[in-house]
């Protein structure tokens, strides 16, 4: 039987527990009672974990790195800018929003009441940060040849500082109310004061400042480019490298309510070279829009705004900087690439990311939560709300999204396919939630093809009681579920696993082979039904166990064999598609004869021994039927019979015949033959007088025949009576001894 497998997180108590234990009691069983080892083909196909229902498609769910499928907050698209990329989002006190992305520098900005305007068309390509001062007076940066400008709420705009740099990557107000301006290109944070006159307040030694936040000591945090630096400045200037990520490019800062730094890396750092340095580059081209190509120059590559650009980009890490300034890498993913950071109403991260749209939040050091998919492949900046709604910019393409604060009343998730191997009959649905006064609903279909398609049964009727029902889905090789999950109130159901009860279409057992054994050689008796040969075999810790064949399996090798004059044996591979277990009849038949004798039956091993000086010598045949009847009821068994290749049985020893020996001048010379009906001739020996045991050569010179005659000559023989003897052994270590007395 296919159990599901059993896993608990640290903030998490669950039923599964019982089923572990269940697992547990079940092994105790097998180890000490026979009557545990009744098999059954019942198989249940089991999904719990996050890789299960990741592979699943989510509507309006979240779901948690333990497994935990819960109602995703409400998601709603406010604003769609026609840009095919946003970057940046901000939010006045009276709750406009503003942002901007590209290609095109245009400004947009939402209104409170719902007004959509796109404000302002800037000089530039794009729009890569967005400040609002104290007095909702709105401030924007472009590139290239980035330069800030002071945008009026009529759409008036003017040049506000130029940082001559190539680049502004972020703006962000200090607590005195000066703007600061992230540049790159070279990496260097300006101050600006209201009236426009800035300066440098840290220069830094990399390349591009690709990300800034402030925290509430009005130190300024920065994340470099390409040194992967995470730099706390002071308000007089003064930096100091909090951490560096393996990563080479810090996307983005954000400092908690508790003043925890967050920084997210994207992007492999070069390895050293022994090339000698290449000439100076010219300046890096402008990051195009995310998922576009992006124009690289190989000796100094811009900063990875776009995935898929040809910058080396393996996934993302977020890391938790303590206030103490400890490190903690709290988040890695090898192919999401982290934009932005927020903070939720209750103070955990929240991640945007590419290129798939997720937005992740980090629940603790051990769980994180995949909160929703947005249709855009890139959440690419956020903006928090009074209300305690979120809103989120996109791209590819550029929209506007609310997020929460409340839940969606009802979403659904569609199962992977599952293949269940052969033709099978469906049984219980039953699955382990947390209704929370809301409900859970599991419908399920089948179908003959490996994904769903017109031509697969419709769904069944839903189940909504956790113990389970029957599924009213045709017998099929394919099956599908679909859980909805519906909110009563402000709390979600929580669904923790889905469990599918089948059986399989049986199918005849397969014997691949059988191998006679060499003669007077025996298997050890099995010690009973167990054998300590037989292994309890778990799956990897925190791995489930596979779904095509069963959880538990006994495992049965053949054992090393032991001399024993006179016993013959065989062995054979076999094999049962459904994963029953086996039990194999053994018959014996000489090769001119016409009925099968039972050797053996109820035979669990794959091989068998016996004593053949009680059969006649000649050649004979083994037929071996394997039979599922342990895991099937009788009438529903089936059995599989082979019929091997012949062998041997010779118990009589090889004839000596014409035995002779004359001394003639201290030489002796002898002569005889010897001669087996079925075996060759595999060696002859003769002894002197008691001396040891001597080989002799036939005739021939070659032992590769019934009969073959010696002849032998021994030299320096001294005077007297001597005893020669003859020893022939067949090729079934069959021997005869023959002897002559010389004078």
């Amino acid at each position: 039987m296919i159990k599901s497998y059993a896993s608990s997180a640290p903030s998490r108590t669950s039923p599964k527990s019982r089923c572990a234990r269940a697992i547990l009691t079940s092994v105790f069983c097998l180890l000490t009672s026979v009557s545990c080892l009744l098999p059954s083909q019942t198989r249940t196909w089991t999904e719990s974990d996050y890789p299960d229902f990741e592979k699943g498609n989510l509507k309006n769910l979240s779901l948690r790195s333990d497994g935990l499928v819960t109602l995703a907050p409400q998601f709603q698209e406010i604003y769609d800018t026609s840009s095919a990329y946003l970057w940046a989002l901000a939010r006045d006190s009276q709750g406009n929003l503003y942002s901007g992305g590209g290609p095109g520098a245009k400004l947009y900005r939402l209104s409170a009441s719902g007004e959509k305007k796109t404000l302002a068309e800037l000089d530039g390509l794009q729009i890569p940060a967005i400040a609002i001062d104290a007095r909702d007076r709105v401030y924007v940066a472009t590139a290239p040849d980035g330069k800030v400008y002071r945008v009026a709420p009529d759409g008036k705009h003017e040049v506000f500082y130029d940082p001559k740099a190539k680049y502004i990557w972020a703006l962000a107000f200090d607590k005195a109310g000066d703007l600061l301006v992230a540049t790159g290109d070279p990496g260097a944070v300006h101050r600006v004061t209201p009236d426009g006159h800035g300066s440098v307040l840290y220069q830094t030694d990399e390349t591009h400042v690709r990300s800034m936040a402030v925290d509430a000591a009005g130190n300024v945090i920065l994340g470099t480019d390409p040194g992967g630096l995470v730099i706390r400045v002071s308000p007089a200037g003064v930096g100091f490298v909090l951490y560096q990520l393996s990563k080479s490019e810090v996307t983005a800062v954000a400092v908690a309510k508790d003043d925890s730094i967050y920084a997210a890396g994207v992007g492999s750092k070069p390895g050293p070279s022994s090339a000698p340095p290449p000439a100076p580059p010219p300046s890096p081209a402008l990051p195009a829009a995310p998922g576009a190509p992006l124009q690289v120059h190989a000796a100094a590559p811009p900063p990875s705004m776009a995935p898929s650009s040809s910058v080396s980009v393996t996934g993302s890490d977020v890391y938790r900087i303590d206030p103490g300034g400890n490190p903690h890498k709290i988040w890695s993913h090898a192919q999401d690439i982290v934009y932005a950071i927020a903070f939720d109403a209750q103070g955990r991260a929240l991640l945007g990311s590419g290129n798939k749209g997720y937005i992740y939040r980090i629940e603790s050091d051990v769980l994180r939560t995949a909160l929703l998919t947005a249709p855009s492949t890139q959440i690419t900046a956020f903006q928090t709300g009074a209300d305690g709604a979120l809103y989120a910019a996109t791209g590819n393409v550029g929209k506007i999204y609310r997020v929460g604060p409340g839940l969606a009343h009802e979403g659904s998730i569609e199962s992977d396919v599952f293949d269940a191997g052969f033709f099978s009959q469906w049984g219980r649905l039953s699955f382990e939630a947390n209704l929370n006064g809301g409900s859970v609903a599991i419908a399920a279909r089948s179908g003959n093809l490996d994904r769903p398609q017109k031509n697969w049964g419709p769904w069944s009727a839903a189940i909504a009681d956790p113990k389970g029902d029957r599924i009213a889905a045709p017998a099929a090789r394919f099956i599908q579920w679909k859980a909805t999950l519906t909110a009563a109130g402000a709390q979600s159901p929580e669904l923790e696993s889905v469990d599918v009860a089948y059986l399989q279409r049986n199918v005849p057992p397969r014997i691949e082979a059988i191998e006679s054994t060499p003669p007077n050689y025996k298997f050890p008796a099995p010690a009973g039904p167990l054998t300590p040969s037989q292994t309890l075999t778990l799956p990897p810790i925190g791995k489930p166990p596979s779904t095509s064949g069963p959880s538990l399996s006994l495992e049965s090798g053949a054992p090393s064999m032991q001399y024993a004059k006179g016993f013959i044996g065989a062995r054979w591979a076999a094999a049962d598609d459904n994963g029953d277990s086996l039990i194999f009849t053994v018959e014996i038949r000489g090769v001119h004869e016409t009925n099968w004798k039972l050797l053996k039956d109820k035979v669990r091993e794959r091989y068998w021994s016996w004593d053949s000086t009680a059969f006649p010598d000649g050649e004979y045949r083994l037929r071996v039927t394997a039979s599922d009847l342990p895991g099937n009821p009788p009438a529903d068994a089936l059995s599989t019979s082979m019929v091997g290749d012949p062998f041997l049985i010779d118990n009589t020893p090889p004839r000596i015949a014409g035995l002779s020996a004359s001394v003639s001048g201290g030489k002796l010379h002898a002569t005889w033959s010897a001669a087996d009906a079925l075996s060759n001739i595999k060696k002859a020996e003769y002894s002197l007088d008691g001396g040891d045991w001597t080989l002799a050569a036939p005739l021939t010179g070659l032992s590769d025949s019934h009969e073959l005659a010696y002849d032998l000559s021994l030299d320096h023989l001294a005077p007297g009576e001597h005893t020669l003897a003859v020893r022939v052994e067949d090729d079934c270590d069959n021997q005869s001894v023959d002897k002559v007395v010389v004078r």
